[in-house]
């Protein structure tokens, strides 16, 4: 991706600076929630849904400086997300990324109230972007879809009831269309609403998302068995202490990797549809299917 016009070290920074902005510590009884909001955000991240909404923007015409509030919002609801799930009463995680999980950090309370602070601000964030009311009302409606119960919490939810129970591979796939898909889905949605990108690219779009998506959760699935606990940051094989069904136990090691490969494909090729000023999309579907961690 060094190639490319869209500068993937720069853009992460702005979205870090924008993140860590607009969280404020007062010196009030409220600073220790907003001090595990910073903890959580600033806990390593690869930034993927926020660099596909400016990648999105720019791919479609538009100027990726106006999308980055509807960026840090994705990224904060992806990051409560994260809260969320590693919480005993969900995944029940110790470690994220290598360090300690929110609610291990601090403890539970303060982890749930963490969580619900960066959804809300999720909003906020998204109402401040200085693009027109029409833009912004779309974005808003398309991440309260992506969010709520008929998306990632839908999901989160078909995930914890097929906890210990035999499923079908399709019925794996829908759980993470939802859980996984949805967000990133939205995050390229957000980056066409910023530019006024019109109905066929946006299709492209829908495309690009869908294959990245599953491509993105098969490989989790895959490092899950065969990653170290070096690599991913937290213990491997806990899908299986958690008797989860995955790709691998479903489809086996090999065409799992086929799959990853044939969506990755597809993404390359939705990608290259949008005849964007540079390769960073294709580049990026290509590195998240090799990625090690």
């Amino acid at each position: 991706m060094m190639d490319s016009g869209f500068r993937i070290d720069e853009q992460i920074r702005q979205i870090n600076d924008e993140l860590y902005s607009r969280i404020k510590l007062n010196k009030s009884e409220t600073d220790r929630v907003a001090e595990a909001m910073l903890y959580s955000l600033k806990n390593g991240g690869k930034r993927v849904r926020p660099l596909l909404v400016l990648a999105f923007c720019r791919a479609t015409g538009g100027d990726p400086e106006k999308a980055i509030p509807f960026a840090a919002a994705v990224e904060m609801i992806h990051t409560y997300s994260l809260i969320h799930d590693d919480l005993p009463c969900m995944d029940d995680d110790d470690f994220r990324r290598g360090q300690p999980s929110c609610h291990k950090r601090f403890d539970y309370a303060t982890a749930l109230l963490a969580g619900d602070g960066l959804l809300t601000l999720a909003f906020r964030e998204c109402a401040e972007a200085e693009l027109p009311d029409e833009a912004i009302n779309r974005a808003v409606r398309i991440l309260a879809d992506a969010a709520g119960y008929l998306g990632m919490i839908g999901g989160q939810t078909m995930d914890l009831q097929h906890e210990g129970k035999s499923i079908t591979a399709d019925e794996l796939r829908k759980t993470d269309e939802l859980k996984t898909g949805c967000l990133i889905k939205a995050a390229c949605r957000l980056g066409c609403v910023a530019s006024g990108a019109d109905a066929r690219k946006i299709k492209l779009a829908d495309e690009y998302a869908d294959c990245v998506g599953l491509a993105f959760q098969i490989v989790d699935d895959l490092l899950d068995e065969s990653g170290t606990q070096e690599e991913l940051g937290k213990p491997i094989g806990s899908d299986r202490e958690r008797c989860k069904s995955t790709y691998p136990a479903l489809l086996g090691t090999q065409r799992s990797t086929e799959l990853v490969a044939e969506l990755t494909r597809r993404a390359v090729s939705a990608a290259e549809g949008l005849d964007a000023p540079d390769s960073f999309l294709a580049d990026f579907a290509r590195e998240l299917a090799e990625r090690k961690k």
